[in-house]
């Protein structure tokens, strides 16, 4: 059940809740029935309703480990994206604008894994990654690193690729965002992926379509900035207006991380 209202009424969980919800990441709001002794007026409603809502929460499948029943935390949310890609398949053989979307994110994904991150939808010519979903007290800079280590895969292994073969530029534009997010579970079967919803992640989605407009590469925002102050390389800052979003919001090009020994571990390169 999810409690609505009341939850101080509501018994702690025994230890054998306990390690179902930890088990099932849980939120505190979701209790189970059997287990929860109410001591005063709680609103409540069932989370599951029939038979077909059993099937699609049934938390005890391999796949399904990153707290499907849908919880909001505060997560880093990055967006990738490939510039003007629409005059770039338009120059190049459809065989192999595939071939090199393929190639792409083949070392997209790799930077995202390999800093703890986890890929929640592609986009055609980009994706959103996702970091925070375990409980991590890194997630932001996990974001900074996977972005860095991007645009180095890029410069190294698919920008030399490109202009060899078909003579055109090939550049991305990275964006990423601290913020709170409705995170969990879609899909069906083999489909099923994390994913995450809210005003953070349109956010964040914005602030990598702003990289065009500042000619830069890997932009982040303040509330980003503040989780990972002193840790990495700043380069510019500025207030830009968002699409759809009032107000101007700051934005930080970033351009590396910042070692023991204060050196630049790597770079974003020249501007997009």
């Amino acid at each position: 059940m999810l409690v609505l209202n009341g939850l101080g009424y509501c018994s702690p969980r025994s230890e054998k809740e306990r390690a179902l919800a930890e088990q099932l990441h849980f939120s505190d709001r979701v209790r189970l029935a059997c287990q929860t002794t109410i001591t005063g007026n709680v609103t409540m409603r069932r989370l599951i309703l029939d038979a077909e809502d059993a099937g699609l929460t049934d938390q005890r499948k391999e796949a399904t480990a990153h707290g499907l029943v849908g919880e909001e935390r505060q997560i880093a949310i990055l967006f990738v994206d490939v510039r003007d890609s629409t005059s770039f398949a338009e120059s190049v053989p459809p065989f192999d604008v595939i071939h090199i979307l393929r190639r792409f994110y083949h070392h997209m994904d790799k930077a995202v894994m390999d800093n703890g991150g986890h890929i929640a939808c592609y986009t055609g010519d980009g994706l959103m990654a996702l970091f925070g979903i375990e409980s991590s007290e890194c997630a932001p800079l996990q974001a900074v690193r996977t972005g860095l280590d991007m645009l180095h895969s890029v410069k190294r292994n698919i920008q030399p690729y490109v202009k060899r073969l078909f003579q055109c530029p090939f550049r991305i534009g990275v964006g990423a965002h601290f913020g709170e997010a409705v995170v969990g579970m879609v899909g069906g079967g083999l489909q099923e992926r994390v994913t995450a919803l809210g005003d953070a992640v349109n956010i964040a989605s914005r602030i990598e379509r702003a990289n065009k407009q500042a000619r830069t590469q890997f932009l982040v925002s303040e509330a980003l900035l503040r989780e990972v102050k002193g840790q990495v390389r700043v380069g510019k800052s500025l207030n830009v207006k968002l699409p759809g979003k009032t107000g101007k919001y700051a934005l930080h090009e970033v351009v590396g991380i910042r070692t023991a020994h204060g050196k630049q571990r790597a770079g974003a390169g020249s501007p997009a």
